[in-house]
C-alpha cells in the first residue's frame, strides 16, 4: 500500500464521508480522490518525472492536502514547508533537494521572489491566486494558476508506478549544526506510521480529528495519513489564538486531537465548554516532556478522554507511547515500543544497558527513514547497524541512533534522561544553535556568542542566547532581537540575550555549553 491508496481505498468503501474541511469548505472522499488525480495530471503536464521533488509551500488548507497526494499520485515526491519560514530558509530547502514545482500562494511568491534566481532547479511555480502584475519572477519558471493545474482534463487514470520502499516525502528538520537537513521518508515509513498509530489510539471512521499541527511536523502530517487510514473526518485549523482551538472543538464536534505540550500548557489555562468533554475521545501529546501539572489539569478537564503520551524523531516518526492504563502509575514515562517498532537501549559499544542504567536508544523496523538527504556524511553519523544483528547477515539492517539518553526499568518502560547533542526543543520544534548563532553573528555586533535551550514550564525550553559584545546595552539587545524576528521564524527568536564580559570555555577552549545551561537552569522558574 502507497500513500494515496488511503484515500483511494475510502473512495471505494465510503465515497460520501467527508474526508477533509477547513471553515465551511469540505470534500468527500470521492471528490477528494478526483482532485488527487486532476493534480497529478497536472504536474505531469508540468514535465514532473518520477522521483522529482514538489515543493508546497502552504498553510494548512485543501489545495495542500489535494498537492501532497498528488505528488504522490504522479509519482512525485512532496515536500512540505512550513508557512512560517522566511525567505532565505525556504530557499535553502528548495535547493537542497532540488525542488523542481513549488505550489504556494501568491502573496508569499511575492515574498520570496528575490530569492528563486538562485533556485536553479526550479522550474515552475503554481499559485493559488492570480500573481500581481508588479511581481516579477524569473523568466525561466512556468506560472500556472490553481485552477488551470486542476482542470478536468488534466486527470490521469491511475497512479505512475511506485512501490513502498519509493521516497515519498521529505521533511526538513533542523540539527544541532547548520541548516535544517531533509529527512527522507520512504512510502513504507508514513503507512506504516498511519495505522501504526492508528491502532493504538483506536481510529476509526467515526472519528473527526482536530488538525492543529504543521504538516511539515511529522506528527502534524499523520493527522491527515492516519486519519484517511481509517476514513476519520480530518478538520484542518490555523489557529491564532488557543481559544480557537477549544472554539474549532465544540464547531466540528472533535474527537481527537494531537498536541505538543506548550500548546496543552496553555489550553489548560482557558475555561473549556463542557461539550468537549462529551466528545473528545482521544488526545496524544509529543515533541517533548508533558509537564506533569499539566497533565493533571488535563486529566480534570477530560475525564473521559484517553491521553497518550508519544516519543518520537523525525528520522523515525514516532517510537514510543505510554498506554493510557498506565498513566496514573507511571506518568513522566515514555512508554514502549509503538506497534512494528522495536526500542532499545544499548552502550556505546551497542551491548544492551541494563534496568536503570543510561543509554542511548535505538530504533529499528517499517518506520525508519531513509536518511538525510544528500548529506551522506549526517546519515552516516544517525543511521547506523542495527545492535546485535546475527555474524552471518550480508547487507547488514540500518536503525536510527536517536542521540537521546533514556533508561528502561524493571518493566521495560523508558524514560527521558537528555540529549547527547546541543539542540534545543522550543514550543514542539527542533532549533539548531548553530543556525541561531550565525544570524546573531552576521549582525557584527557580538564577538562570541551560544544559544542554548533552558527548561521552561510551558515551552519545554525557552531560547536563550549568551553573548560577548563590544558595546552590550539595551541598544544592542534590541537591534540582536529585531534582525532575528526578521530573519527567522518566531519560535526561534530568542526569549532572553545575556550579555557576559566573557564566555566560560572548556577545556578544550570551546565556549562551555554545559556550563552557562547550569548558569542559567533557573532562570525562568524566577518569571513565572
Amino acid at each position: 500500500m502507497l500513500l494515496h491508496d488511503l484515500i483511494l481505498s475510502r473512495e471505494q468503501d465510503m465515497p460520501g464521508k467527508t474526508a477533509v474541511c477547513r471553515g465551511d469548505e469540505t470534500k468527500d472522499f470521492q471528490s477528494l480522490a478526483d482532485d488527487m488525480r486532476r493534480a497529478a495530471g497536472g504536474l505531469v503536464a508540468l514535465g514532473l518525472q518520477p522521483g522529482d521533488r514538489v515543493g508546497v509551500y502552504l498553510n494548512k488548507r485543501i489545495e495542500a492536502v489535494v498537492s501532497y497526494f498528488g505528488t504522490g499520485y504522479a509519482g512525485g515526491v512532496f515536500v512540505p514547508i512550513n508557512p512560517s519560514l522566511k525567505p532565505a530558509q525556504v530557499a535553502h530547502i528548495l535547493r537542497d533537494c532540488a525542488v523542481k514545482v513549488l505550489i504556494t500562494t501568491a502573496a508569499q511568491a511575492t515574498l520570496i521572489r528575490d530569492e528563486l534566481v538562485n533556485c536553479p532547479a526550479l522550474s515552475a511555480i503554481i499559485t493559488l491566486e492570480s500573481l500581481p502584475d508588479t511581481v516579477a519572477l524569473p523568466e525561466r519558471l512556468i506560472t500556472r494558476e490553481w485552477l488551470q493545474l486542476m482542470s478536468d482534463e488534466s486527470a490521469i487514470d491511475g497512479p505512475i508506478r511506485r512501490i513502498e520502499t519509493d521516497i515519498a516525502a521529505i521533511l526538513y528538520t533542523s540539527g544541532s549544526t547548520g541548516r535544517p537537513k531533509g529527512v527522507v521518508l520512504s512510502q513504507r515509513n508514513m503507512v506504516a506510521g498511519a495505522f501504526s498509530v492508528g491502532s493504538y489510539v483506536g481510529n476509526t471512521a467515526e472519528d473527526t480529528i482536530l488538525a492543529v499541527l504543521p504538516f511539515s511536523f511529522d506528527a502534524g502530517f499523520s493527522q491527515l495519513s492516519q486519519g484517511f487510514s481509517t476514513g476519520s473526518t480530518v478538520v484542518l485549523m490555523d489557529y491564532l489564538l488557543p481559544r480557537d482551538v477549544l472554539k474549532a472543538a465544540v464547531r466540528y464536534d472533535v474527537t481527537g486531537l494531537a498536541g505538543v505540550p506548550p500548546l496543552w500548557s496553555q489550553l489548560v489555562q482557558l475555561d473549556w465548554p463542557a461539550e468537549i468533554a462529551q466528545t473528545m475521545r482521544f488526545i496524544t501529546s509529543t515533541g517533548g516532556a508533558m509537564p506533569t501539572a499539566t497533565l493533571q489539569k488535563l486529566r480534570q478537564k477530560l475525564p473521559k478522554s484517553r491521553v497518550y503520551l508519544q516519543y518520537g524523531l523525525t528520522e523515525a516518526f514516532r517510537a514510543t507511547y505510554l498506554p493510557f492504563e498506565e498513566l496514573d502509575k507511571r506518568p513522566t514515562s515514555m512508554g514502549k515500543a509503538i506497534p512494528n517498532a522495536e526500542v532499545m537501549v544499548v552502550r556505546d559499544d551497542g551491548t544492551p544497558c541494563a534496568p536503570g542504567e543510561p543509554g542511548e536508544l535505538v530504533q529499528r523496523g517499517a518506520l525508519v527513514s531513509l536518511g538525510y538527504w544528500n548529506d551522506l556524511e549526517r546519515t552516516q553519523e544517525r543511521f547506523k547497524p542495527t545492535p546485535g544483528q546475527p555474524a552471518g547477515l550480508p547487507i547488514a539492517e540500518l536503525s536510527v541512533w536517536s542521540g537521546d539518553t533514556v533508561v528502561k526499568d524493571e518493566e521495560g518502560f523508558l524514560y527521558f534522561v537528555g540529549r547527547k547533542d546541543d539542540m534545543i526543543k522550543s514550543s514542539g520544534y527542533r532549533i539548531s544553535p548553530t543556525e541561531l548563532e550565525e544570524v546573531i553573528y552576521g549582525t557584527g555586533l557580538v564577538n562570541e556568542c551560544a544559544a542554548l535551550g533552558i527548561p521552561h514550564s510551558e515551552l519545554g525550553q525557552a531560547v536563550v542566547v549568551a553573548c560577548q559584545a563590544e558595546n552590550p546595552g539595551e541598544a544592542t539587545r534590541e537591534s540582536l532581537i529585531a534582525t532575528c524576528r526578521c530573519t527567522l521564524p518566531n519560535y526561534m527568536v530568542p526569549a532572553r540575550i545575556i550579555f557576559r564580559d566573557a564566555l566560560p570555555r572548556n577545556s578544550n577552549g570551546k565556549i562551555d555549553r554545559k556550563r552557562l545551561a547550569t548558569e542559567f537552569e533557573g532562570l525562568f522558574e524566577e518569571s513565572q
